[in-house]
């Protein structure tokens, strides 16, 4: 099936923060008296809205984390991406090759928009991904796994549910796409596929996409 839209997440996908955001993550509610681990974080965080974080300690200790976490997590965040954050090898030529085939594309994300353009400027994927194609939880109600964010986009980009395609790299996503009517391929580069399972299918590498998207 040819596409009409290619809906991209952002991290993990475009960029390889995911390690660097759950080690911060980790560390940062270990040091507030909420013992995780990176294993933990990738497990119940990972392409999740900021608000999932405060929901889920809430739900497991009945405690609020510090008013000023969002500000003090994104500022370590932004700083690690700074110093030390890269594209996704292959995401670029990805991008080339649906220029050059005229297939529309564009970004939703669990990420604030400050945090996609601090990635994006660092790994040079502003160039690509201009702000009229950006997209966040942000912008919406709620995050994935609500359809939310993937049903804007689609809106925004002109495209019906039924006519795009989604690239994710977490549970959450997957789901998100999923409960939004469109078909969705899971990224399994860092994610094992068994927490992607209702993905319609899975590459590893980002230079097999242009394939099983008919490119």
């Amino acid at each position: 099936m040819r596409y009409d839209l290619v809906i991209f997440d952002n991290d993990g996908v475009l960029v390889d923060s995911e390690p660097l955001s759950n080690r911060l993550l980790a560390g940062y509610l270990t040091e507030l008296g909420h013992p995780t681990t990176y294993e933990d974080s990738l497990r119940d965080y990972m392409g999740a809205a900021i608000h999932r974080v405060h929901d889920l300690v809430l739900e497991r200790t009945g405690q609020r984390l510090p008013a000023d976490f969002d500000t003090t997590f994104h500022g370590r965040v932004f700083a690690a991406f700074r110093e030390e954050l890269e594209p996704v090898e292959g995401t670029e030529e990805v991008l080339k090759r649906l220029v050059a085939e005229r297939v529309p594309y564009c970004v939703a994300s669990s990420g604030s928009h400050e945090r996609i353009r601090v990635g994006h400027r660092k790994t040079g994927l502003d160039a690509w991904f201009p702000d009229e194609i950006v997209f966040s939880a942000e912008d919406v109600g709620r995050g994935k796994p609500a359809p939310d964010l993937f049903l804007h986009a689609a809106a925004r980009m002109g495209v019906a549910p039924e006519r795009c395609v989604v690239v994710e790299d977490s549970r959450l996503g997957v789901q998100a796409a999923v409960a939004a009517g469109m078909d969705v391929y899971g990224f399994t580069a860092m994610t094992p596929e068994d927490r992607l399972t209702v993905a319609r299918g899975f590459f590893s590498r980002m230079e097999e996409l242009p394939a099983i998207l008919g490119l």
